[in-house]
């Protein structure tokens, strides 16, 4: 090899250099640049000594792509430098693209000036409970808390007046309904005066509701293995206790105590009454929003803030659990700030109308064809359908909904299995 051939062949491997340098240098600045803003928003996922590092490690990168430029100007290509091909050339283009769009879009999501998609990410991510970290990886403590304000629940500052329904089955004899979903509620199924099943169709989410034409038949059951100690507790899938308590319909009811977020599904939050007598009063797991969710013995839903287990007892309750919030109170709507600050997720909740008929709600979420309900969502389907008096009830992998021993709804767990979980008790229906 001649002398000039050697100088050719030196100047293109250090413009060859100079293109992998600059190349580099495109995948590391965005990376260095985009965890360094993660880190002045968040203090879970990248630590303050960390956030300094990643400030040198980004000038380390423009350093890089600095001395790529300066090789590629000063070592032009002659007539025999190896051109890289066009399909690896068009790879490169659309990697990069993509690459820059991606991570661009999302810091823009996250941090931008659209609040839309952060408040759906953050109340989504820390009302699943086992998820919180994934939005405390991206933000402080401090505007979690401020997003959480700004999409909350403000109830209804007063309990259920009995006395303002009236049990009468429903009006199942006109012809002329003031509306559809008036029409879907009073006219039965050929055959079936106990139940019937309405499929709910929105843009954005799908689930069932049931109708249950007589408040007497709706119950708790409660799984064989409740009790107060996550050790020995155990829960049971709602069409088991189904099954057991002789029911139709099995509906998921109480939260429960979940640490690890792997537990058996055996310790409610708060209290448990089964007809009429206390099954379970887990005072120190007692959920903080919401209270007592259950029917007297008039068979009338009643929702109060104040009742404790022994009270709710004395005043009557047949039937109850202690959960919320409480969406719909003697006719008058919970405000809903936001998205409710409970994010976009399967959704269960209870509610009754004026007339006495019960209402069993169940929304899909985690999926495609059905991303999940917030408060509002909720508090609107059920004010469509003629609640009176309504709450939510656990959500998440637990909602479902079963009907003669199999499940009607879709429920999806956190890493997106068609699965559901094991629960302490579920309302039912009795033949």
């Amino acid at each position: 090899m001649t002398r000039e051939e050697r100088k050719k062949n030196k100047t293109n491997n250090k413009r060859k250099t100079g293109i992998r340098l600059i190349l580099l240098s495109l995948l590391l600045i965005p990376f260095f640049t985009y965890m360094y803003i993660i880190s002045l928003h968040s203090n879970g996922l990248i630590k303050l000594p960390v956030s300094i590092v990643l400030v040198w490690l980004d000038v380390l990168s423009l350093l890089i792509l600095v001395t790529g430029i300066v090789l590629v100007i000063n070592n032009k290509k002659d007539d025999n430098y190896k051109k890289m091909r066009l399909w690896k050339k068009i790879i490169l283009i659309i990697f990069f693209i993509g690459y820059m769009g991606c991570s661009s879009t999302l810091m823009y999501l996250f941090y931008g000036p659209y609040n839309g998609f952060r408040d759906w990410y953050v109340t989504s991510a820390m009302t699943t409970l086992s998820h919180q970290y994934l939005a405390r990886w991206i933000y402080d403590d401090d505007t979690i808390e401020r997003i959480r304000f700004d999409n909350d629940v403000i109830e209804i500052k007063e309990d259920t007046n009995p006395d303002l329904v009236e049990i009468t089955g429903g009006d199942v004899t006109i012809s002329v309904y003031a509306n559809e979903y008036e029409e879907q509620v009073l006219k039965k199924d050929p055959g079936n005066d106990l139940y019937k099943i309405i499929d709910i169709n929105e843009k954005n989410f799908k689930g069932k509701m049931a109708v249950i034409y007589d408040p007497s038949k709706v119950h708790i059951a409660v799984s064989a293995g409740i009790g107060s100690d996550v050790n020995s507790a155990y829960g049971q899938m709602i069409y088991t206790m189904e099954k057991n308590s002789g029911s139709v319909i099995s509906m998921n009811a109480s939260g429960f105590y979940d640490p690890g977020y792997n537990s058996r599904g055996g310790v409610p939050r708060g209290c448990v009454i089964s007809n009429g007598k206390i099954v379970i009063n887990n005072a120190g797991y007692k959920f903080s929003v919401g209270g007592m969710i259950g029917f007297n013995k008039d068979n009338k839903l009643v929702l109060s803030k104040t009742m404790t287990c022994q009270k709710a007892i004395d005043s009557g309750i047949r039937d109850g659990i202690q959960y919320g919030p409480f969406l719909i109170v003697n006719g008058k709507s919970s405000f809903v700030k936001g998205n409710g600050g409970w994010g976009t997720a399967p959704r269960s909740a209870i509610a009754q109308r004026k007339d006495g008929i019960v209402l069993f709600l169940v929304i899909d979420g985690r999926q495609k064809a059905s991303v999940g309900a917030d408060m509002n969502d909720l508090s609107n389907i059920l004010l469509r359908y003629g609640a009176y008096n309504a709450a939510n009830l656990d959500g998440g992998t637990s909602s479902a909904m079963s009907v003669n021993g199999s499940i009607i709804t879709h429920p999806m767990n956190g890493s997106f299995k068609p699965k559901t979980r094991i629960v302490p008790d579920a309302w039912v229906v009795y033949k």
